[in-house]
């Protein structure tokens, strides 16, 4: 069942843009406001605060308000897998808050202990994707241990505490089990639904592309949420055979979009989207499926083999899933998966450290920055240094170089608001009782916002590091706020001197060998479409769409880096419609393995179009224009052929520009060469 569409191409997108503005600084992203996570943040703290300080003291008290943010990881997984993710992250914070009592007996080793916390808690939280905030909180809690008073006789006594804290953070991270087990789950698939809804409003406007990769992230992240949740005493109820089943509706629609997508220039009818949201909302909900025969007025205008009529009908098809509460015995959709929980922590460690990871670079990038920064600070005689540590994690979590600069003017200018704040409340000389509502409420403040913009999380983090600071170690409150500006912009200025001079090129250096990979799985997946000796099982057929997709993601990931690195991010510029066609591309290929009967093509075929794919790899393998010929005509695939012609222009046109930006460099080194040497001409005479 498959009708060749017409042979139009979407225009490409504009280019996505990282830069250093007001706009950036100030202004708030879209998303929602995570009202949720800012009430148990602010509980967590409050309850692991005053338990504490009550029991061992004030000063023991504020290290557990720090091991209580453990409640901020692992916000979205689902609850049987964050049980354990959270205590290995409770784990991580005693280890951190002991290796920096020990490390306390210097300032110096106290300096360096904080910087390989810094890189091994970022080579681990992004090697094992630990969600946000990351490293910031290994760091934060370590780097507190540090003045925390007692000497080495009181280690065990900070780990203790440090753990009561964590506790609380995992006790309140765990409570939402006892009324919505099956909540992340639920909202993972609803949200691949929102996110189809939106790229089918998309359909013929500028943003496709982008709009794309939205929807593409969402559904691997709901592929990803649902499979941890399939434990072995979960995964053979009815329940998760229709969580599955949706799940695979989820994807099938997406591709059954992208063909849409890929193939019309003017927009949908919104009727198609308003259905799609309407799933999301059927998801946790079966009652409130829409009607499967809603879509048919929408059918009626088309051929039952069109784009439209298959996008339709499995929207159609979808929603007669939703409205069961449990999968029926008939529905083989939600059988089986062909995949793990989750992959192996080895293999995700040791890859990792391979050479064309950016985990590497970023993890060394931090933990180098982050201690030298503390060494300066001793240098200069700083006598709380730890907090230029502390800042320059946080401005090194921005990625490249733009980003990094933005998070640095965000985090000096919130901190210098934040500061004033904190430092007023210190001089009212609260009570221990108010100053653990106060610490408790700006956490939760922070959590409420950081996400939308890390300025506002700055100026409301500021006063609640403030507190803890101050309980864990009392200090004259002026010279404080004074010190505590300072190290911030020391912090700030050495965090973007790090990303400037360390592995500044990092993800331009990767882009191109991203770009091959995604053209290697594309060329995988079609030749298997293709080939009409090959047999494609249902567990294959599921490996390929998943690495496929996943290269596809992580090339817009690298992309996305690239732009913002200084100053490859000129070079990284024209490969932008270079990459927009190899994504089209690796979708199209995604597309026809979704389907049941791929029309074939001949051997002949089959060996010009693996020519073709291999000839663009190398031409991007050595920056060189593409030397094609004459691709081999898919009657069936006609915008498969269309992408490849697009994808060989774009690399023609990526590198006369290379070609013309180096003449112009060589042209600017000679007329610098040609002023010096009439300079010393002139000295001489």
């Amino acid at each position: 069942m498959w009708n060749p569409p017409k042979r139009t191409r979407p225009k490409v997108a504009e280019r996505p843009r990282q830069r250093v503005d007001l706009k950036a600084v100030f202004g708030l992203a879209s998303g929602r406001w995570s009202w949720a996570m800012g009430a148990q943040a602010a509980i967590a703290m409050a309850v692991s605060f005053g338990l504490t300080a009550f029991l061992f003291g004030p000063q023991a008290g504020a290290l557990a308000a720090l091991g209580s943010m453990a409640v901020l990881y692992e916000r979205n997984t689902p609850y049987s897998y964050r049980a354990v993710a959270l205590a290995l992250v409770a784990l991580g914070f005693v280890a951190s808050v002991t290796i920096g009592s020990l490390a306390s007996v210097t300032q110096w080793s106290a300096a360096l202990t904080i910087g390989a916390v810094a890189g091994t808690a970022t080579w681990l939280c992004q090697a094992l994707r630990v969600d946000r905030p990351g490293p910031l909180f290994f760091v934060l809690v370590c780097a507190i241990s540090t003045i925390a008073p007692g000497g080495l006789d009181a280690v065990p006594l900070h780990a203790a505490v440090a753990a009561i804290g964590a506790a609380t953070g995992w006790t309140v991270s765990m409570a939402g089990a006892l009324a919505r087990t099956r909540h992340p789950e639920y909202r993972a698939v609803a949200e691949a639904f929102r996110k189809l809804a939106s790229l089918l409003r998309a359909v013929g406007t500028p943003r496709l592309d982008h709009v794309q990769h939205d929807a593409s992230l969402a559904v691997a992240n709901a592929w990803r949420i649902v499979l941890l949740a399939q434990t072995r005493g979960y995964r053979d109820t009815a329940t998760a055979a229709r969580q599955r089943a949706l799940l695979r509706w989820v994807s099938d629609i997406h591709l059954a979009a992208t063909d849409v997508c890929l193939a019309r220039t003017e927009p949908l009818p919104a009727e198609a989207a308003d259905f799609a949201e309407g799933l999301a909302d059927a998801v946790a909900k079966a009652d409130q499926c829409p009607d499967p025969d809603a879509l048919d007025a929408l059918r009626r205008g088309h051929r039952p083999r069109s784009l439209e009529a298959r996008l339709y009908s499995r929207l159609s098809r979808a929603a007669q899933t939703a409205r069961r509460r449990e999968a029926e015995e008939d529905d083989d959709r939600g059988l089986e998966l062909h995949d793990s929980r989750h992959p192996s922590v080895a293999d995700a460690l040791r890859s990792s450290l391979s050479r064309d990871s950016l985990i590497r670079p970023t993890a060394l990038r931090m933990g180098i920055t982050v201690a030298i920064a503390g060494l300066i600070g001793i240098g200069l005689g700083f006598e709380r240094f730890y907090w230029i540590s502390i800042t320059a994690t946080a401005v090194l979590q921005g990625g490249n170089v733009v980003l990094t600069v933005n998070r640095s003017a965000q985090r000096a200018l919130g901190t210098l608001l934040g500061v004033v704040v904190g430092a007023g409340l210190l001089l009212l000389e609260p009570p221990l009782a108010a100053t653990i509502l106060l610490a408790a409420g700006f956490m939760g403040l922070t959590q409420l916002v950081v996400q939308r913009n890390f300025f506002y999380g700055s100026v409301l983090v500021t006063p609640m590091a403030l507190l803890v600071a101050h309980t864990a170690a009392p200090f004259p409150v002026g010279e404080l706020a004074q010190a505590r500006i300072v190290d911030t912009v020391i912090g700030s200025l050495a965090g973007m001197l790090g990303a400037l001079l360390l592995w500044r090129r990092a993800s331009a250096a990767r882009l191109p060998q991203t770009i091959i990979d995604v053209l290697d799985s594309t060329r995988t997946a079609v030749l298997a479409v293709l080939d009409p000796e090959v047999e494609i099982g249902p567990e294959r057929r599921y490996r390929l769409r998943r690495d496929l997709r996943a290269s596809l993601i992580s090339l817009r990931g690298v992309y996305d880096s690239a732009i913002g690195d200084v100053p490859r991010a000129t070079t990284t510029q024209p490969l932008w419609p270079v990459v927009v066609a190899a994504q089209r591309t690796g979708y199209l290929a995604l597309s026809a393995l979704a389907l049941e009967k791929p029309p074939p093509a001949s051997q002949i075929t089959l060996q010009r179009l693996d020519l073709a794919f291999t000839e663009l790899m190398s031409a991007m393998r050595e920056r060189r224009t593409p030397r094609l010929g004459a691709l081999p005509r898919l009657v069936d695939y006609p915008r498969i052929n269309m992408e490849l012609r697009a994808l060989s222009s774009s690399m023609r046109t990526a590198v006369a520009e290379d070609e013309r930006a180096a003449a112009l460099e060589q042209e600017r080194r000679a007329q610098r060469e040609r002023y010096r040497a009439r300079d010393e001409v002139d000295a001489d005479l």
